[in-house]
This record gives structure tokens, sequence and C-alpha cells, in this order.
């Protein structure tokens, strides 16, 4: 099949070789010439385009065109397909990570003119070139029907790791709640590790440790995996920062639990200790020294590398 992809960052770049790969037509367009003509170099079957122009010119209907935008600029790339010539029946594909409301009107507003809308809720980073991606996709039947050959092509296989999980909003819905459990597992990894560590007089290997729940271990996962990677480098693993982002999905996450008021205390947890990694040093934890001074009794650390205080 012939679809375009806009945005070609990490993501929509590999997406589009693993399109390619499989025998897809990519018109391919971001707003990096450099980024477009990459692959377009690179790549048999992709054609670039310069602008929305470009890639509604270099469609046949029912066009379907994948964005891999970040989300505070998907409202703006449908206005400018819109633009340039959109039309009744084509299908457009969000498949970074908006929130599902978002989602919902978009598909709300481009059904008012008779076009279709899906939401693709992605997974699997850099690894899904080579191993294929996680795909939770929202919309109509006669959406899904129509983007299916590219689901199959960008999946593990064309049976596995993809599907139709619900109406337009779903996929992202599902997506969101995805990314919070993944919040969850880094942070039950990261304590578990850093528990060991200060088992000094044991004096564990971490990474024989990692290699070890690689194999045959309830624990085992992708997840596992990366810190395995991480241990092997220890200078690397020292450069890097404590202080731990957080992309939006955690946080929409812990939004929908307190409306419907479903208990999540792990994935809450997770995201308020990223909180606290930002956090150098932290006023609260300066508040329960004073408090634990004035108990009495208590040795409390000064800041600045001064002496305890009795």
């Amino acid at each position: 099949m012939k679809l375009a992809m806009i945005g070609l960052g990490k993501m929509g770049a590999n997406m589009t070789r693993r399109l390619a790969r499989n025998g897809h037509e990519i018109v391919a367009y971001d707003v990096s010439s450099q980024a477009v003509s990459t692959l377009a170099n690179e790549l048999d079957g992709v054609t670039p385009a310069h602008d929305p122009a470009g890639v509604i010119a270099n469609l046949a209907t029912p066009r379907i065109i994948w964005l891999m935008v970040p989300h505070q600029y998907v409202d703006q790339t449908i206005d400018d397909l819109l633009a340039a010539g959109l039309e009744p029946g084509d299908l457009l594909v969000d498949g970074g990570n908006s929130n599902y409301k978002l989602s919902r009107q978009r598909a709300a507003r481009l059904a008012e003119t008779g076009m279709l809308f899906a939401d693709c809720g992605t997974s699997g980073g850099v690894w899904g070139l080579d191993n294929g991606y996680s795909l939770m996709v929202g919309g109509s039947d006669t959406a899904i029907a129509l983007l299916q050959p590219a689901l199959q092509s960008l999946a593990p296989s064309a049976e596995t790791g993809w599907g139709h999980v619900g109406p337009a909003g779903a996929g992202h819905y599902v997506k969101m709640v995805h990314n919070g459990i993944e919040y969850g597992l880094m942070q039950a990894y990261a304590e578990g590790f850093e528990l060991m560590q200060a088992r000094e007089e044991m004096a564990l290997d971490l990474q024989q440790i990692a290699a070890i729940w690689q194999h045959g271990s309830e624990v085992r996962s992708w997840l596992l995996d990366l810190i395995a990677d991480a241990l092997g480098d220890p200078q690397q693993l020292d450069s890097l920062s404590d202080y731990v982002d957080d992309s939006g999905e955690g946080r929409w996450t812990i939004h929908d639990a307190i409306e419907n008021a479903v208990p999540t205390p792990v994935l809450a947890l997770a995201l308020q200790m990223r909180f606290r990694s930002r956090q150098d040093p932290s006023y609260a934890g300066k508040l329960l020294n004073a408090m634990r001074a004035g108990f009495g009794g208590h040795s409390i650390r000064q800041g600045d590398g001064g002496k305890d205080a009795s």
C-alpha cells in the first residue's frame, strides 16, 4: 500500500524504514528537509515531500497519512493538511502520544467533513525497527480496514502485537495506561537495584544479577535488558543525572484514576518519585529533619557537608 509518514524523528524514521522493507510506498515529510532527503536517499519506495501540499499531491484517494509528531503539533499539522486539500474519505492516523480526550475531539471534527481518524498508541522504541512495534489502535472499522496492511507490517507479525482496541480515543487511552504501568515497573527495578547496591558488605555484582534474572525469572523483561546493558557500562551510567523527566502520559494516567475513583498507588508514587528526583535539596526533607530535631534524640545531618547535630 501507499501512505504518507509525517514526522521523521527516531520513531517516525524507523517506522518508515520498516514499512519500506515490507514493500510499502511511503511519501515522507518532515519540517527538517535533511530528515526527508536522508530517508529518500536511503530507501527505495520513499517519495520526498517538501510541504503538506506535496503530501496530498503524491497520494491517491483515499489517502492514508500517518502523523508521528509531538502531541502539541498535531492540531497544526491537521490544519495544514486540511488547507492543502484533504478530502472526504481520507484517513489521518495519530501515532504519537496524544491525550485520548483530544483524539476523540479530532475524530469528531474530521468526521463532520467525512474524513476518517485513527489513534495509534505505539510502543517499541528504537528496537521496533527490527523487532516490530506494539500497536494499540482506536477508530472505526472502516479506518482500521484501510490501515490494516501497514499495521501488520509494523507489528512483530501480521497476527501479533497489534489490535483494534476500541473507538477513536481508545488507542491513546490504552497507551496512556501502558505508560503509567511502565513508570511503576521502572521505579520498582530502580529501587530494587539501589537496595542491593546499598548492601556493600556483600559486594554484589549487579550486572551479574541482572544477567541471571534475564533468564527464567518472573521479573525478566525488556526493561531489565536495558538495565543489564547500563550496568555493563559503569562509566556511562555514572555520567547520567538522577533528574528524571516525565513525558505526560504518567500524569494523564493519574488524572484518569482520580476521575474514575480507581486506586493506583503504585503508579501515582512512581510519578511522584520522578518529581522528587528534581529536588536538590528537598524542602520537604528539610522540614522532616526539622521535626525530627524537634523530637530530640535524633542525629540530624546538616546541609553543605555540615556536622551532624544532636
